[in-house]
């Protein structure tokens, strides 16, 4: 630290009445290394030929940490590989920083974006919203914040509370709970309150939200084009109620919103003319999100290597322009997997110096965020860590990451999601006779592999007869003779459908099944699957593994559930929940609870919606469940 060391709160237990002495001490290098949040998903050593999982703590990373006084890290999946290698990485990146310990910060928010190889992966978001039920998203949160604590993470980028009302979102879809902007606020609050009873930090993201686009910010600029009201009605909901509920930090997203700031800039890509992002908006994070919704908690920017931010402006404009903008951490400002590559995160250090030197970015306004961020860290008592020696952290951590009551929750909670969308004439539950053949078609192994297992347990369990499987995926395929050959000589076919934005060959009105094309293998596939085992008078389901949407592209077929969930089973583990939770359904051994958290419109005739908001059927009745 900077000027005296022995300030009051420098050495006894820090409170917020010692921050402001904390900062006045504070030099310009340590306020700045407070507001840049870089990763170290790979790393590689001097002397080593490639870079690789940056998965054990090293001097070289230490020294960066320390050079640049940074405030915090983000871990991902490639840094988490297992229980006990984590609690070291965790406490090695404690000790690089001991006078202002990190934010060590990760995005498992449960379901298809989680990051930990050994804990509790839950059925995400959408399931949540079809099951409907708030105490399974303050489960999911606290699940999710004491697995984290437990590894030494004490910042969730998560919940997501974007409400996703557009069918063709590329990027969000079951991340969202819901296309209804209050069901989003109730299930993303008790979410936060799971988490944030945990001790650890809650964020809500993409401010000022995601959901309704149609390009991947990851690759592209995103344009919402609504006007205020709109905006304050349905996207901009959750945040406000999540602010009024207390939550901890929130992200922003690389979005256009016009309605709040049409502010133009040069691209540095190709010399166009865009508008500016509401990561780098002044009015939308300073105007909007400060002052007009009153939050005063930590902001930090969604990864700033995206391609929305990176090819448009540039690291260092893009660094310095999210500072001015108001957000307090820039994350992911440069990349730096080698100490060659230290340079990056050298040249935006110095660029936000020279831009605090010069008053672009006044010293007042980085007072404040760095403040805001120490004020969260006493908080959530990582200025003030307990000293517990690391065996005693390991045998703790081993003991809450992905335990056995974690997973009977979160196989409960996927049960209960589980939305029955068809039944002609009770097609499901099945009813295999003993050796009956089962195949199974799905786009990717993992998928086979986490739906023959489900079934091979069940007969183990005696929940149904043995049955001979085979299983197919069908990835790029094109169906053939031999795919045809194993439906007539199967029982029952169980299909699973993968397709993350609708894109079938539609012509007057009607799914062109002529068309083999490649590229439409997603729709193509399973379509001709449905058709053939229909034509043969075959037992079939068609399983929607993501999103929901997808179903439109199959309304011959006789049975049709939605799970919400597409990882499948490697590396020794079910990777989600939502597959065995389906076959579970399909075989009668739980009883479907779902019903949709949002509306599917037909894909024949877009303009009309196949399933409504809020429609589930009972698998025993036969009749609309009632939330």
């Amino acid at each position: 630290m900077g000027g005296n060391p022995t300030a009051k709160g420098y050495e006894n237990e820090k409170t917020v009445s010692d921050i402001p002495e904390i900062v006045e001490n504070m030099t310009i290098d340590e306020k700045v290394g407070q507001m840049l949040m870089p990763d170290f998903r790979n790393w590689q050593k001097q002397g080593e030929t490639k870079a690789a999982g940056f998965i054990e703590m090293n001097s070289e990373v230490a020294s960066i940490i320390k050079k640049y006084h940074l405030g915090g890290v983000i871990l991902f999946a490639e840094n988490v590989v297992d229980t006990e290698q984590t609690v070291r990485l965790t406490d090695g990146l404690q000790m690089a920083s001991p006078d202002l310990p990190l934010f060590i910060t990760i995005d498992q928010e449960g379901g298809i974006v989680t990051r930990l190889q050994t804990g509790t992966n839950l059925p995400g978001n959408m399931a949540l919203g079809a099951a409907r039920k708030e105490s399974y998203a303050y489960q999911s949160g606290e699940i999710i914040g004491k697995e984290l604590s437990s590894l030494g993470i004490n910042v969730n980028f998560g919940p997501s509370v974007d409400v996703n009302n557009n069918p063709g979102n590329p990027v969000i879809g079951v991340r969202s709970f819901s296309s209804d902007p209050e069901l989003v606020s109730k299930l993303g609050i008790q979410m936060i309150k799971g988490l944030q009873n945990q001790n650890m930090i809650a964020t809500t993201k993409h401010f000022p939200g995601h959901g309704d686009t149609a390009v991947d910010s990851h690759y592209g600029l995103p344009l919402v084009s609504h006007d205020k009201e709109r905006l304050r009605s349905i996207e901009l909901l959750p945040f406000q109620r999540a602010i009024d509920a207390g939550v901890d930090m929130m992200m922003t997203a690389h979005v256009q919103f016009p309605a709040f700031d049409d502010t133009t800039y040069i691209s540095k890509k190709d010399g166009q003319e865009i508008m500016v992002p509401a990561t780098l908006s002044q009015k939308v994070i300073t105007g909007l999100l400060r002052e007009e919704m009153g939050f005063d908690g930590v902001v930090v920017t969604d990864a700033l290597n995206m391609k929305a931010i990176a090819d448009n402006f540039g690291q260092e404009e893009a660094v310095v322009l999210a500072l001015k903008s108001g957000v307090d951490i820039a994350l992911m400002p440069a990349q730096v997997n080698s100490l060659e590559m230290e340079k990056n995160i050298t040249s935006v250090f110095n660029a936000v110096k020279s831009a605090v030197a010069s008053g672009e970015i006044p010293l007042n306004q980085v007072n404040q965020s760095v403040t805001r961020i120490l004020d969260l860290k006493v908080k959530r008592g990582i200025l003030n860590p307990e000293d517990t020696p690391i065996d005693k952290k390991i045998e703790n951590a081993l003991q809450v990451v992905g335990n056995e009551d974690h997973l009977k929750k979160e196989r409960k909670m996927a049960e209960d999601a589980v939305t029955l969308l068809k039944n002609e004439h009770k097609t499901l539950p099945f009813k295999p006779k003993k050796n009956d053949k089962v195949l199974i078609l799905a786009p990717f192994d993992d998928q086979i592999e986490s739906m023959s297992r489900s079934i091979s347990e069940l007969a183990d369990k005696k929940k149904i007869k043995k049955v001979q499987i085979t299983g197919m995926s069908f990835s790029g395929k094109s169906f053939t003779d031999q795919v045809a050959r194993l439906i007539d000589e199967s029982d029952f076919v169980i299909t699973g459908s993968y397709i993350v934005k609708n894109d079938p060959a539609v012509n007057d009105g009607v799914i062109d099944d002529s068309i083999q094309d490649s590229s439409k293998w997603a729709t193509a596939f399973p379509r001709a699957a449905m058709n053939h085992a229909k034509k043969k008078d075959k037992e079939f389901v068609l399983m929607s593994l993501r999103n929901p949407y997808d179903v439109a592209n199959f309304e011959e077929a006789k049975a049709v559930l939605a799970v919400y969930g597409f990882k499948g089973y490697s590396n020794g583990r079910y990777r989600q929940p939502n597959i065995p939770a389906g076959i579970s359904t399909i075989f009668g051994e739980s009883r479907p609870k779902g019903t949709l958290p949002v509306a599917i419109p037909s894909v024949t005739k877009p303009s009309e919606i196949l399933y409504k908001y809020g429609y589930g059927l009972d698998i025993k009745s036969g009749r609309t469940i009632k939330k």
